[in-house]
């Protein structure tokens, strides 16, 4: 469909004679923020990598931005972005360096003008410019993070896919990070969607969720999945920790 940015429908993953997903389908649409939930084991990063065509499911079909992924195709990746959960950055190249690296391999751009194209997409991510030139071992784990995403937006994609972009990190930097989703979004009409098990994340910036439980995934609002008969999805939405969070108005 047109208005969709993701399309996955009878989706089949298997290890051996594990099934991780029977049947799995989910849909997002253009322009929205999605996350995507689960317990541990329930399968949310092989999705990922089958998304992305880093994986080859057993069976069914995967459409992304209208293009369908599967052995042999070419995959759109130059109108995605993504933010891999522990950054993924060379650890041998500065941040300037890792930013630029896409740009001059999928671009005739001359080296000045790839500089000036990284630099910008660093302040999109809000780091500041005097950390362009550190390498990630000298970034703390906010700063890793934004160097990724500004990596992540280096070839202006249309679908950003993060995984757990808040892991790790103090509130206040989780909150600043969360933000700069929503800035990202609202100004570059992206649609993003996120790993994440970070409910603060969920109740602040999500659209819509997908929560994988029993090999399927279920989709819709926060207030429609928080009604679900399921025991790991009453204890997930309706725990003592949802309840804290809901009433903290959202936000951390």
């Amino acid at each position: 469909m047109a208005d969709l940015a993701v399309s996955v429908r009878g989706l089949v993953n298997s290890f051996g004679d594990h099934k991780v997903h029977d049947g799995l389908d989910m849909a997002v649409r253009q322009g929205e923020i999605l996350a995507i939930v689960g317990g541990s084991g329930s399968g949310k990063s092989v999705l990922l990598r089958s998304i992305l065509g880093l994986r080859y499911p057993q069976a069914g079909e995967i459409e992304v931005l209208g293009m369908p992924i599967g052995a042999g195709l070419p995959v759109p990746d130059r109108r995605w972005g993504v933010l891999f959960q522990q950054g993924a950055l060379f650890s041998g190249l500065t941040v300037l360096e890792n930013v630029e690296l896409p740009i001059a391999l999928h671009s005739k751009m001359a080296r000045e003008t790839r500089l000036k194209l990284a630099r910008l997409k660093i302040q999109m991510a809000g780091l500041p410019l005097e950390a362009e030139d550190k390498v990630p071992s000298e970034l703390s784990g906010g700063m890793v993070k934004r160097a990724a995403l500004a990596r992540a937006l280096a070839l202006d994609p249309e679908l950003l896919f993060l995984d757990e972009p808040t892991a790790g990190l103090d509130p206040i930097a989780a909150e600043e990070f969360e933000d700069v989703i929503v800035y990202l979004r609202e100004s570059l009409d992206l649609t993003v969607v996120i790993i994440t098990h970070d409910l603060d994340t969920l109740y602040s910036i999500c659209d819509r969720v997908t929560i994988l439980v029993d090999r399927k995934a279920i989709t819709g609002t926060l207030d429609e999945v928080s009604k679900i008969d399921h025991p790991w999805v009453n204890a997930y939405f309706n725990g003592s920790r949802a309840r804290i969070v809901r009433a903290g108005e959202t936000r951390r």
